[in-house]
């Protein structure tokens, strides 16, 4: 029987080492060792990289032109919104309708975004929205949350200041009409500031979508607005037809201005009411005080009887009418009765 050979395994080092042959009649030999990784990237993978970049580039380029353009709401800081970037052309705000709005802020947050303008160094200026902007700082000035600490915005770009103001003027239209008397004033500014060469300018430019008799009418209360403004109290709330009446007045008789101002000055009307029966008694001086409105009765307080014959009004308003003297009112009637 043939002998059977012992196997043994394998020496660990032999694979490690490398192969290593001999050429025939050769003193030379090679060895064989494991190749390299390759170093560069596939094409796929270096293409696939450069469209990845491509695509980034675009939509940074695309989110800056949605800011530039106004497309991106952006919120800014409170504090870096300049109000009275522009001449207001709102002079009251009603307290109701803020509060209502200050009310919707708190529970909802802001929904509709100002516009401002880049005025460069971290600072925008105030297109509109000056109510949203005015609500927002009132809530962060009562609850010192963050959540008030800025407003939504969206980024105007206007070729002139002649175009800022149009923006503004446009927003308030639609949002809450102006009265004749703030028309006439923001017309008037601006023309004065030199955003527009003259008034009428103004009018045809910021008010380019009313017809032709409502800008008339808005003229005439600019003639309003030069002869009694630094002395009328509540101007918002002078109606068309008043309003009118006096321009056409007060450009027929030169001396009429200076009288008007007399009396608003001396008088001090505390109420548009008042301020209302002192310009119809400017105008209509020989008047019975029923058709020129409120007269002074005593310091505070002033009474007005209008109406018909068969249906009299009286009314009396005034600060010093207060629950006191609505009492004593009260009995002195059923006393009368």
């Amino acid at each position: 029987m043939a002998k059977r050979k012992r196997l043994t395994p394998p020496q660990e080092t032999y694979l490690s080492a490398g192969l290593e042959t001999k050429a025939m009649g050769s003193p030379f030999s090679m060895r064989l060792s494991p190749s390299p990784p390759l170093s560069a990237a596939p094409i796929a993978h270096v293409a696939a990289e450069a469209a990845a970049l491509n695509a980034a580039r675009e939509i940074a380029d695309e989110l800056e032109a949605a800011r530039a353009e106004g497309r991106m709401v952006l919120s800014l800081p409170l504090g870096a919104i300049e109000s009275d970037h522009l001449v207001r052309d709102r002079l009251v705000q009603d307290d109701e309708d803020m509060a209502a709005l200050i009310e919707s802020l708190r529970a909802r947050g802001q929904q509709v975004p100002i516009e401002v303008v880049d005025l460069g160094a971290g600072r925008y200026g105030l297109i509109s929205g000056w109510r949203r902007l005015a609500a927002l700082r009132h809530l962060r000035a009562e609850t010192g949350e963050a959540r008030f600490a800025t407003v939504q915005a969206l980024l105007r770009r206007p070729e002139s200041s002649s175009e800022a103001y149009l923006a503004m003027v446009e927003e308030n239209e639609i949002r809450a009409n102006l009265g004749h008397y703030e028309r006439a004033r923001i017309a008037a500014r601006a023309a004065e500031m030199g955003v527009y060469p003259d008034v009428q300018t103004a009018l045809r430019h910021l008010f380019q979508s009313a017809s032709r008799a409502k800008r008339s009418k808005i003229g005439s209360f600019v003639t309003l607005y030069r002869a009694l403004d630094p002395v009328l109290r509540f101007p918002a709330a002078i109606p068309e037809r008043l309003g009118l009446a006096l321009a056409q007045a007060i450009e027929a008789d030169e001396t009429l201005t200076s009288r008007i101002q007399a009396l608003l000055t001396q008088a001090e009307a505390t109420t548009p009411a008042e301020e209302q029966g002192l310009l119809t008694r400017a105008l209509r001086p020989d008047a019975p005080p029923s058709e020129t409105g409120p007269r002074q009765i005593a310091p505070g307080l002033w009474l007005q009887l209008a109406g018909s014959p068969r249906n009299r009004r009286l009314t009396l308003s005034g600060p010093k009418l207060d629950e006191a003297l609505q009492a004593r009112l009260e009995d002195w009637l059923k006393s009368q009765g």
